[in-house]
């Protein structure tokens, strides 16, 4: 059994649409990852305010031969090159590299992926932040115990204020932020609160 670390603060996040821009035919090499804007700031924004960032990235085209695990993790190098530029990093990336019809369990909306950060990090899921932009984001987060959040960037970017209703009303506790900065904004003032600290003392001391 993993040793269980309940002051860790852990925030886990998906990659296509939530970092960088997403792309139909998968991001396959450094050139084609371009972070969208103001993440890479609100990572190390969560960085700085004591969090531990982890990515959970479905990566289908691994399984179609469409992408290979040199040139993924060349996106990630590059990904992380970008993000020590402003004073930030990723802790952990955990991809899923099957298809839907592999049946798999770590496919999100499937809860496997998440379930393999929480043992790695020896972190109980239950109300640990996970964000994405689609509803199998939404749906693995509250499968596996999660506090789901949706940002408005991206594919949920071509939903209108209706239809981002219906889609956030079928996860039940989904919380909606413009971006990625606007759900950082969210959880560094929410956890400021919870402590009693002033916003400005609780960033300075984090």
């Amino acid at each position: 059994m993993p040793n269980i670390d309940r002051a860790l603060k852990l925030v886990i996040l998906g990659r296509d649409g939530v970092i960088n821009r997403f792309r139909e035919q998968h991001v396959a090499s450094p050139d084609e990852w371009e972070p969208l804007p103001g993440a890479l700031e609100a990572i190390a924004r969560l960085n700085h305010a004591g969090w531990h960032v982890v990515l959970a990235t479905n990566q289908p085209g691994l399984g179609t031969g469409l992408l290979d695990m040199a040139g993924l993790n060349a996106v990630h190098l590059r990904m992380n090159e970008l993000l020590a530029q402003h004073g930030g990093r990723i802790d952990a990336v955990f991809i899923c590299p099957h298809t839907a019809e592999d049946g798999c369990d770590c496919r999100k909306p499937a809860p496997g992926l998440l379930k393999k950060i929480g043992e790695r990090f020896g972190v109980p899921l239950a109300g640990v932040p996970v964000v994405g932009d689609t509803l199998r984001d939404l749906q693995a987060a509250q499968a596996a115990g999660c506090e789901p959040h949706l940002v408005r960037t991206e594919r949920a970017s071509e939903l209108d204020d209706a239809e981002l209703g219906a889609l956030a009303a079928q996860v039940p506790g989904t919380r909606v932020h413009t971006d990625l900065a606007a759900f950082v904004q969210f959880l560094i003032e929410r956890d400021a609160a919870s402590r009693g600290v002033p916003l400005q003392a609780g960033l300075d001391n984090d």
